[in-house]
């Protein structure tokens, strides 16, 4: 009976990088620049800064100052000025260390705080008998109270919808027709229509010799009444060439005087078209 063959000696483990995490399948934490990470650097570097946080961001030192006062229920006119203060120094302490600009107005306001507590110390000073001794925290108080009030109305003020964030303002586009104006008639154009009646009247003749009186009154109430109800009335339709020169010369002058009151206006479309007059419009 022959001895069995000693099977192949098993394959010893490779040895893995130092830096490479003991993981069954080695997955990459990380690739930078396209190569995988298998541990995180030792020598990577981060801003403290970066990893800051502010749970509380306000507005100001008296916003400051009546957050620490409703948060721990004080009573804003019987102010605990040592705890208050402590807790405001602390905060901005940490302001301080991180933007010295901006914990300047703070500053001021611990100062403020410091002061009305070392004249708390001290004794009170003497007020004529039956009045009370003024108080230290007083202007602060009154200072917390319309800054309470204003940051309340300003947040009452933030519900109410506003235009670009809660709607939009509706623009409509409507086309109006504008009244036609029509040119002025000219000085020329009113003598040569003038001209055109006479030699229209000229061209009747009369054998009959009367004396007649004409009164300018008279006719312009006539053409008054020839205009009423009509929106225009042409020029030469207003004179009765029938009735010779001197009525149409009376009416005439009855017409230049009814435009000089602003009674009739005279119009025409356009340059050498016939002229019209109608009642001026009075408005109501």
């Amino acid at each position: 009976m022959s001895a069995a063959q000693p099977g192949p000696a098993p394959e010893a483990p490779r040895e893995l990088p130092p830096d490479m995490p003991q993981v069954v399948d080695h997955v990459a934490v990380a690739r930078l620049y396209g190569e995988p990470l298998f541990a995180m650097p030792q020598d990577l570097y981060i801003p403290p800064e970066a990893l800051e946080v502010f749970l509380e961001a306000f507005e100001g030192p008296l916003d400051l100052l009546l957050y620490l006062i409703r948060k721990q229920n004080f009573n804003i006119l019987d102010i605990p000025m040592a705890e208050v203060t402590r807790q405001y120094l602390t905060y901005v302490e940490q302001v301080r260390q991180r933007n010295l600009e901006l914990a300047a107005e703070y500053l001021l306001m611990a100062a403020m705080l410091i002061e009305i507590k070392s004249r708390m110390l001290l004794p009170p000073k003497k007020v004529a008998d039956g009045e009370e001794a003024e108080d230290p925290r007083a202007e602060l108080v009154r200072r917390l109270l319309e800054y309470e009030k204003i940051k309340l109305a300003a947040a009452h003020l933030a519900t109410a919808p506003q235009l670009g964030r809660d709607f939009l303002r509706a623009q409509v586009a409507v086309e109006q027709s504008l009244a036609p104006r029509f040119p002025d008639v000219n000085v020329v154009d009113l003598r040569a229509a003038w001209h055109d009646i006479l030699q229209r009247a000229r061209l009747v003749q009369h054998h009959k010799i009367s004396r007649e009186e004409l009164s300018v009154r008279e006719h312009m109430s006539h053409v008054l009444r020839q205009l009423q109800g009509r929106k225009f009335v042409e020029f030469a339709d207003l004179f009765d060439v029938g009735r010779g020169v001197p009525v149409l010369v009376v009416t005439f002058i009855a017409m230049l005087e009814l435009a000089k009151e602003c009674l009739i206006e005279l119009t025409q479309a356009e340059a050498y078209a016939p002229i019209y007059v109608r009642l001026a419009y009075t408005p109501t």
